[in-house]
């Protein structure tokens, strides 16, 4: 039985409801099953403690991945820990990484393709974080057309601290073990789970946690979220909860709506004990409570408070709004204006110290990482503060490049052409909520 006989097998499992688990998983992690997996990697990636780069593990590819094979059918593959590095954030802070020896990466894409078929058939609907055929985008408007179609009048922005860094080692096995009963596919996690990071050159051992930038991590956390958060708010949802409730949830970040402020309330107590039973806790400064909805503006105009409060959720700020031509009730997403200014603030550290390159490079460069910006925040409702970010990006440039040497300043009229050239113009890339569901 190959990997789709295991994802016919979840689905038949799951549409009897009985509770089966996998006793032999091993033999689908076959050296073409890796090859595959070292194939998808991104050949740019850093590496890790172990030195190798996807160009220099390519030579001699067959017998690497054969030696592989072998060690980790036989049981002496050992795990090699992650790299530590951290990555700035748009808040000032910054957020540790893990970047796994490129064999554990090898090994651990395998895993996620042999596990995902068997998780897929039990992961539910509300939830969208690194998921096949499921996207950042999709959860957005889920959200939307939610907040838009149901009693919506409150909102929980809920957010679990360091939640990639707090996951309890036995619960995740307890977890596992739930569909898992192959031995050494579990033995094999749990060495990805306790390999330890290196930091300055010091190992330091780890009991809790799985490293966030892991190929493995994202599906070690949806599963762990699934048991201790999507079933449990599913039951909650059905047995507790007063008026509607809806949610959406992408990794570790997640929002729930509710009808009453009696239920919002009730749902985020229970939620930090719930949390607490496994080892995770809320962000306090970033878990709230707040006024949102089709009739939030007016309650809130009527008791003296001022306009709905917003929220933010993969990237974009949400906030109460009306339409142009019937004044009905709308969400508008907004780029997040603090994630924006990191991004120009990035693009123009980068403009002043590339500045002595040839034009057509740092315009190609640019237009690049335009592109990909607006591919992801090109949505209806947007393009205002798109082109605002725009203007920003192209005032950047002309003055790093007034700021090449005295004898030739840049003019505007000059520049103008590189403007039409370079950098994308700005047009919605995405359709509206509604008409994505409807599809």
């Amino acid at each position: 039985m190959g990997l789709d006989g295991v994802r016919e097998a979840a689905r038949a499992l799951k549409a009897s409801g009985k509770e089966v688990r996998f006793t032999a998983l091993m033999h689908h992690i076959t050296p073409q099953l890796l090859i595959d997996s070292f194939m998808q990697l991104k050949r740019t990636a850093a590496a890790g403690v172990d030195g190798v780069t996807w160009r220099e593990y390519e030579e001699g590819l067959v017998d690497r991945v054969g030696g592989l094979w072998d060690a980790v059918q036989s049981g002496r593959y050992r795990a090699l820990p992650s790299r530590r590095v951290y990555i700035d954030k748009a808040d000032g802070t910054q957020r540790p990484l893990g970047i796994a020896a490129l064999e554990d990466k090898i090994v651990q894409h395998a895993v996620v393709a042999v596990l995902t078929p068997i998780y897929e058939a039990q992961f539910l609907g509300f939830s969208y974080g690194f998921r096949p055929g499921r996207s950042q985008h999709q959860a957005l408007d889920a959200l939307w057309v939610g907040l838009h179609r149901k009693r919506v009048n409150w909102v929980l922005d809920a957010d679990i601290r360091s939640f990639f860094d707090t996951v309890d080692h036995d619960w995740m096995r307890r977890f596992l073990e739930h569909r898992i009963a192959d031995r050494r596919m579990l033995r094999l996690i749990t060495k990805w789970l306790t390999a330890g990071v290196v930091e300055n050159g010091k190992k330091t051992a780890v009991w809790v946690g799985t490293p966030q930038g892991a190929v493995i991590s994202p599906l070690l956390a949806n599963i762990y979220l699934h048991y201790v958060y999507d079933l449990w708010l599913q039951r909650w949802r059905c047995r507790v909860a007063r008026g509607d409730v809806i949610t959406v949830r992408y990794a570790d970040d997640s929002v729930v709506g509710f009808e009453h402020e009696a239920d919002a309330e009730g749902f985020l107590e229970a939620l930090r004990a719930r949390l607490a039973k496994f080892g995770l806790t809320l962000n306090d400064e970033k878990t709230r409570v707040l006024e949102f909805g089709r009739y939030a503006a007016e309650r809130r105009l009527r008791a003296g408070h001022g306009r709905p409060e917003v929220f933010d959720f993969l990237g974009f700020t949400h906030i109460c709004a009306t339409t142009r031509g019937r004044g009905q009730f709308t969400v508008k997403r907004l780029t997040s204006a603090k994630r924006m200014r990191a991004t120009v603030k990035a693009i123009r550290q980068t403009l002043l110290r590339r500045r002595h390159e040839p034009i057509p490079v740092i315009g190609s460069w640019l237009q690049r990482v335009l592109q990909g910006y607006l591919n992801y925040h090109a949505i209806p409702g947007n393009c205002h503060r798109l082109d605002s970010l725009r203007r920003e990006v192209y005032r950047a440039w002309l003055y790093a490049l007034r700021r090449r040497g005295q004898r030739h300043r840049m003019s505007w009229e000059w520049f103008v052409r590189f403007i039409a050239k370079y950098i994308p113009p700005i047009r919605v890339l995405h359709p509206y909520p509604d008409t994505r569901f409807a599809s």
